[in-house]
């Protein structure tokens, strides 16, 4: 009984070992890729268009929502001790450092990269990868780079449209339902920021965005089993992507803030 449990619990290590370095070799030939020509600016733009404007209005409704939350849960609690007017303060050191990249990342995976997951993997179980191949054609380059690119560019363009949303959903709950003065809520809001702190945010937007690429694009491009492995791809990726995006966002919170 115990010689099987190990022995299984080694298979896995082992198995996890083998896709983590597979991840390595695969990322390192995405980034080398980058500076390969020919260019393929037209599958850029249309990745913009797919990673970026398409996800505008998931970004707005998220933010607003979750802004809208915390500044109910922050009206409530600081009530308690008559601190009505920390509330904007925390409320704008929160949204910008934390939740607007942080949930933007976590949405973006499960938009964007499911979707990146999902479409390399139909390509890759209907051998159009095997056929760009014989074409002569890097698939690491020509799939890989165009979805890396707008990813890394567009993650932190969404996240900043997320801080101002996220301004506005506390506008409406701290002034619009709280009663809170529209000044003293504009004054309190950045009282505690500067612009270190956005440019925190960015940083992590960018690696957010990285790794939503190239987990998409991974899982992806390692699928097989035919129409199961097209259904677990994006699941897979949502799932790696969105913890890898919490395990980096505590490390760089550390590196950052120090």
């Amino acid at each position: 009984m115990l010689n099987s449990m190990l022995e299984n619990l080694g298979t896995k290590i082992l198995v996890l070992l083998d896709q983590a370095g597979d991840f390595a070799v695969v990322s390192g030939r995405a980034f080398r890729a980058i500076f390969k020509r020919p260019f393929d600016g037209a599958a850029l733009m249309h990745q913009f268009q797919s990673v970026g404007v398409n996800s505008i209005p998931v970004i707005l409704l998220t933010s607003l929502a979750v802004s809208m939350v915390f500044a109910v849960q922050l009206a409530y609690g600081f009530k308690q001790f008559q601190a009505e007017g920390l509330a904007s303060q925390v409320n704008g050191l929160a949204i910008v450092r934390e939740l607007a990249p942080v949930i933007s990342g976590l949405m973006m995976a499960g938009r964007v990269g499911s979707a990146m997951a999902a479409e390399l993997g139909t390509m890759q179980v209907t051998e159009q990868i095997d056929a760009l191949e014989c074409l002569a054609t890097d698939p690491i380059h020509y799939l890989f780079v165009p979805r890396l690119l707008a990813s890394a560019i567009m993650v932190p363009m969404l996240v900043g449209l997320s801080i101002y949303v996220g301004y506005w959903g506390g506008y409406l709950l701290l002034v619009g339902v709280e009663g809170q003065s529209s000044v003293v809520y504009a004054s309190d809001f950045f009282k505690l920021l500067s612009f270190r702190d956005l440019r925190i945010a960015l940083y992590k937007a960018f690696v957010f965005g990285v790794i939503i690429a190239l987990v998409g694009c991974w899982r992806g491009y390692r699928t097989h089993g035919g129409a199961e492995g097209v259904g677990n791809a994006p699941t897979s990726s949502v799932v790696t992507s969105s913890l890898w995006i919490l395990i980096s966002d505590f490390f760089l919170t550390k590196l950052l803030l120090v």
